[in-house]
């Protein structure tokens, strides 16, 4: 106080869920590079800067030229080495920087170390935060115990479903996308489980993206079915039955087209056994937007998702989704009104809904209205809002309820 009693300063003890967070974020993938952990980890971080927490970046470098003004200039970026991803050579690999990151934490603690993903620098990210007790969130964003299958080394799903239920058990708590990823991992060991869903930007994907100028250039009238499918040219993502559920739609809409949107491993394979094929490789942006809003009809014969982001992004767009009984489809669609749903993993299913839907301009067209409805509530801001108060809970022990949808539990 001075002479006359007032106070020369206040201090204010703000409680632990107002105050901002020092985050260290650890990521193996980032945009560009193109898939769904790398846009839903980036819509995170930027969502939580927002929020004025303080967000450290530890990624691999991407490419020679790869710097923090990359990043964000808000954004502390911390650029590790990385090896190419073998079939995947645009993308890198982390490797481990356990002593780096014991050097760099230990000179600036964070408040919680958060990793999105479990490959060799999440790992050595993992051993430090623990080495340092600092508390630790995980995500579970990729099945990749389910991946094995599809490349011959089906006797590999055991021990790597052991390694990420040993990697996510050492941290406080996991995320992951929806509640029935959640049931399954907890009947097989995983604990401390909580559901984040994940977002859409329902500006961006619309259905007055719709482009005849694109429409035309896949050889599609205005009447003629275009069918679509987004996502990585890979044997995980069921491509066999993608097209013989299309070949099953040509019986009953002879000028149907299907246009493929991504690239990967398979895109030569696909080029070469199905010249029928439009394959529009990788799009970014309001070209991909326009991609998605062009099209009639969404086919999603993928049994290795989390979630499914690009399912909902076309749901967004005014698309009715054929998809099997599980993740985000699941939780989202009603089936006959806003998309259709095959028994999971049943293919004869998957192909007799694919013909019925093509064969109904009618019932496309509501499903496709009851789609963008559905998704209407996926707002990022809500993701942020949940993702921010679990990494509190990882931080200082807070307590968030939840119901059993994930969603934050609030009194009556």
């Amino acid at each position: 106080m001075n002479d006359a009693g007032i106070p020369t300063s206040i201090v204010e003890r703000f409680p632990a869920s107002r105050r901002p967070l020092r985050v260290a974020v650890v990521t193996e993938t980032w945009p560009p590079e193109v898939n769904g952990v790398a846009m839903s980890i980036a819509r995170v971080v930027a969502g939580l800067q927002r929020r004025d927490h303080d967000i450290q970046l530890v990624r691999p470098r991407q490419r020679t030229d790869d710097g923090p003004g990359s990043v964000g200039a808000s954004l502390d970026a911390v650029l590790t080495r990385g090896l190419p991803i073998p079939l995947y050579p645009h993308l890198r690999l982390g490797i481990p920087e356990k002593r780096t990151l014991l050097r760099l934490w230990s000179e600036r603690r964070p408040d919680v170390v958060h990793l999105a993903t479990e490959g060799p620098l999440g790992w050595s990210a993992l051993q430090a935060a623990q080495h340092l007790q600092l508390p630790v969130s995980s995500d579970f964003r990729t099945n990749f115990h389910a991946y094995s299958g599809h490349y011959g080394v089906g006797w590999l799903g055991g021990p790597i479903s052991a390694y990420l239920r040993k990697f996510h058990n050492r941290a406080r708590l996991t995320m992951v996308p929806t509640e029935a990823l959640r049931r399954d991992l907890s009947t097989r060991g995983f604990r401390n489980l909580h559901v984040v869903a994940r977002g859409v930007d329902i500006g961006h994907f619309h259905p007055m993206r719709r482009s005849d100028a694109l429409r035309a250039s896949w050889g599609a009238s205005a009447t003629d079915l275009v069918v679509t499918c987004v996502g990585r040219l890979a044997a995980e993502k069921n491509f066999d039955l993608l097209f013989r559920a299309f070949d099953a739609i040509r019986r009953v809409a002879p000028g149907a087209r299907l246009v493929l949107v991504g690239d990967g491993p398979m895109r030569g394979q696909i080029a070469a056994t199905r010249p029928d094929v439009i394959i529009a490789g990788q799009r970014q942006g309001e070209d991909l937007s326009a991609h998605y809003a062009s099209a009639d009809l969404f086919l999603f014969p993928s049994l290795t998702e989390t979630f499914g982001n690009v399912a909902v992004e076309a749901m967004a767009s005014g698309l009715p989704v054929v998809a099997f009984d599980y993740a985000a489809a699941a939780q989202l669609i009603v089936d006959g009104e806003s998309g259709r749903l095959a028994s999971f993993g049943d293919a004869a299913s998957f192909c007799a809904i694919s013909s019925a839907v093509a064969a109904d301009r009618d019932a496309r067209a509501r499903q496709g209205l009851g789609a963008r409805d559905a998704v209407a509530r996926l707002t990022w801001d809500e993701v942020v809002l949940r993702f921010e108060s679990l990494l509190r809970e990882a931080a200082v022990g807070e307590h968030t309820p939840q119901s059993s949808t994930g969603h934050i539990a609030t009194s009556p």
